[in-house]
């Protein structure tokens, strides 16, 4: 049995203990929370922007401790997930790596490149894995896509465009705040840079406009500039729509022999000379996502050959594209990816 223990029980911790009950072959043996309540199993007062709302869990057969330091030093913790709000990942992530456990962390990989290179590096110096949780790859929609333009089964990718918009969360309000999260150009946008980097490999530079609002990016239109005959992609993203407007995102993404288009709440459609297709597709449950990214990750581990989706150097490189494109909304300039 492939033992996992989570770090961090807000609504992250729990999609991934929800979703690790569903991977055969792999158990959560202990959870580190700082609530006595959520230590007990009482998770009724979480809840997100998806999925089921929190409930009481039966952690009978489940170690808890009050902090991720106590849980690394489990014998019984094949693997720590860290689920710690954004800006607490760098010091469990490397004192979990510097004993000798594999880590798997939640995106953004850090919240500055500093701390980025400091937890590649001691994965580096460790010999164990740092992998990070982008989920986005694994929801079916953008699967389909990924594995479209990596065949080259509708030729190489011309352009695109992806699409990322909510309200301003009401069930958190850390998501706005820079110092805990990054703001929503960091929590949220960076799902579609890691992306666009995984399906068309890194920009030589970016172009940004956008609206800041206390110094958080709440709206970013980023073109993303290849050299030589790079495809042309661009994104916008941010938290400005009315609570009455519901979360949306999406691409269209245009191939030499394909155009594929994608909106949340519609069906997937492939445009190709030959007319229209509808592809069937695997499972619409988001749990089911984070079920196929966690199992990638103890595949990994079992296999000693890091997921390229889920390797701490492409987190650390999406990371890398949001703080540019913020430099870019600041000073109005197209900015070198350094």
């Amino acid at each position: 049995m492939f033992r996992i223990g989570i770090a961090g029980i807000g609504f992250m911790g729990m999609i991934h203990y929800q979703a690790i009950k569903r991977i055969a072959g792999a158990e959560v043996t202990a959870i580190a929370a700082r609530d006595p309540k959520k230590r007990s199993g009482d998770w009724t007062m979480i809840q997100g922007n998806f999925g089921p709302r929190g409930a009481q869990e039966d952690l009978s057969k489940v170690t808890t401790f009050e902090t991720a330091d106590e849980l690394i030093w489990n014998a019984d913790v094949d693997l720590v997930d860290i689920c710690l709000p954004s800006n607490d990942h760098v010091n469990p992530v490397i004192s979990a790596l510097e004993a000798g456990k594999h880590v798997l962390v939640e995106k953004p990989i850090a919240l500055t490149l500093a701390d980025a290179d400091r937890m590649v590096a001691a994965a580096k110096a460790s010999g164990k894995m740092l992998l990070v949780a982008h989920v986005l790859p694994f929801f079916a929609d953008f699967k389909f896509a990924l594995d479209a333009i990596k065949s080259g089964k509708y030729g190489k990718v011309l352009a695109a465009h992806f699409r990322r918009h909510i309200s301003p969360p009401s069930w958190s309000d850390a998501v706005s705040d820079l110092a805990k999260m990054g703001g929503p150009l960091i929590d949220l946008h960076i799902h579609d840079t890691h992306f666009i980097v995984a399906a068309c490999g890194r920009p030589a530079r970016v172009f940004s406009s956008g609206i800041i609002d206390h110094e958080a990016v709440t709206y970013v239109s980023t073109e993303y500039l290849y050299d030589g005959d790079g495809p042309k992609v661009s994104a916008t993203s941010g938290c400005l729509s009315q609570p009455s407007r519901p979360f949306t995102h999406g691409y269209e993404i245009y191939l030499e022999k394909g155009t594929i288009h994608y909106e949340a709440g519609s069906p997937l459609r492939v445009y190709t000379p030959e007319g229209q297709e509808t592809p069937a597709l695997a499972s619409g449950d988001e749990i089911d996502s984070f079920k196929e990214e966690i199992s990638a990750a103890i595949h990994a581990v079992k296999t000693n050959a890091v997921s390229p989706l889920l390797d701490g150097q492409m987190a650390r490189d999406a990371l890398s594209l949001c703080i540019h494109e913020g430099e870019s909304v600041a000073t109005g300039k197209a900015i070198e990816i350094r």
